[in-house]
């Protein structure tokens, strides 16, 4: 037994020896076998190389962590595996959509494997947290946002996490690892368009899409919600809207943002009237026909939309600051005004959390009680 234990721990241990190349440059070689009993002799240019080498390699072997791959493999290798798993993923419709797609292959080209900063060039073996810890620091030194590297080392964990998948590494690297933001941040308080910026687009928006920039100010729903809906997702007869989809900038639906996002929301009579006005006169009124079609019944593009509708309008009612977006803003912020209940605000906007409905909204909430407490407190105080 003492025997047997005596033979595990040698093969857990790692040695270093000095050779001299053909060059006459010496090289330094860490010699140990792997979990399949294989020796390994990797060459380094200096001794203290070679011996962080030695105990990190120890430690893998230790805890179960080596990996044989992780050697050879190169982040550039894996990030180009990851990328055709992720294209399979989205062919087959499994939560990978062609937005998604893109924007993994812009974080991966674009910093990941940059010439500058990336790290492409890294063995998986040699991609410690220090090194994305490196990584995450010279994005943001080369001016990419906290926003933008949080994500990119999002994307990173993924990548990782396909290379725990594929067992050529047996942790994530990236785990972690934050992106640390400056002391003030927090979720950003919305400050809504006010009613008369809202009436001065109105006013200034043409008859056809006046409607549209109405629906969006009522509803609160997502660009991309409203370009998805269809007469089916409207209840003509109950008064409700039906948010089950949404359009992407590729122009291909899928579900909310959440499971959150799946909802309805009650119409106004109002509203309700112009609907019904709306689907007698349009010449696409089918079920499955957009509510806001292009003059070819296919669905709006937002992009266009904002270039050739909206901000023409904006100019002209002299209204600046007030994106699409906003007039989401615009509705919930109704809906609050109203006196409707947070938890009840929350369902209507689709939010995910009481919480994210309660960080971005919760200063239009109104706060009698709470001035109250202050006014009994400073009596206290005071006399």
């Amino acid at each position: 037994m003492e025997h047997q234990e005596f033979v595990r721990k040698t093969k857990l241990m790692a040695s270093i020896s000095k050779r001299i190349l053909p060059s006459g440059k010496p090289q330094w070689r860490v010699s140990y076998m792997d979990a399949d009993g294989r020796r390994k002799r990797p060459g380094f240019s200096s001794w203290t190389e070679a011996d962080k080498y030695r105990q990190e390699i120890e430690e893998q072997l230790r805890k179960g962590l080596y990996r044989p791959d992780a050697d050879r493999i190169t982040v550039k290798e894996v990030c180009s595996g990851y990328l055709e798993y992720a294209e399979g993923r989205m062919q087959r419709d499994e939560r990978m959509t062609r937005k998604m797609l893109a924007v993994y292959r812009g974080h991966i080209n674009k910093h990941m494997l940059n010439s500058g900063h990336g790290i492409g060039s890294r063995k998986l073996s040699r991609l410690t947290s220090k090194v994305v810890g490196d990584f995450r620091d010279a994005l943001r030194s080369s001016g990419v946002t906290i926003s933008t590297t949080r994500k990119i080392i999002s994307t990173l964990h993924a990548v990782l996490v396909y290379a725990i998948g594929q067992d050529w590494i047996a942790a994530n690297a990236a785990h972690g690892v934050r992106v640390i933001g400056p002391r003030n941040e927090g979720a950003k308080k919305i400050v809504p368009p006010s009613k008369s910026e809202l009436k001065a687009i109105l006013d200034a928006a043409d008859d056809a899409f006046r409607f549209a920039v109405l629906f969006a100010a009522s509803t609160g729903v997502r660009a991309g919600e409203q370009w998805a809906l269809t007469w089916g997702d409207v209840g003509l007869e109950a008064g409700t809207l039906n948010i089950s989809q949404r359009m992407d900038s590729y122009g291909d639906a899928g579900p909310p943002k959440s499971v959150a996002g799946v909802r309805s929301i009650p119409l106004s009579s109002q509203m309700l009237t112009m609907l019904k006005q709306r689907k007698l006169a349009a010449i696409y009124s089918g079920q499955g026909d957009y509510i806001f079609p292009n003059k070819r019944g296919k669905h709006t593009g937002h992009d266009n939309m904002m270039k050739r509708q909206y901000k023409p309008t904006l100019a002209r009612a002299g209204v600046s600051g007030v994106n699409w977006h906003s007039l989401r803003h615009f509705a919930i912020s109704t809906w609050i005004e109203a006196g409707l209940a947070a938890k009840t605000v929350q369902t209507f906007a689709g939010h995910s959390s009481l919480q994210v409905t309660m960080d971005r909204y919760g200063h239009l909430f109104p706060s009698d009680d709470h001035k109250l407490a202050m006014d009994g407190i400073a009596g206290e105080l005071m006399g």
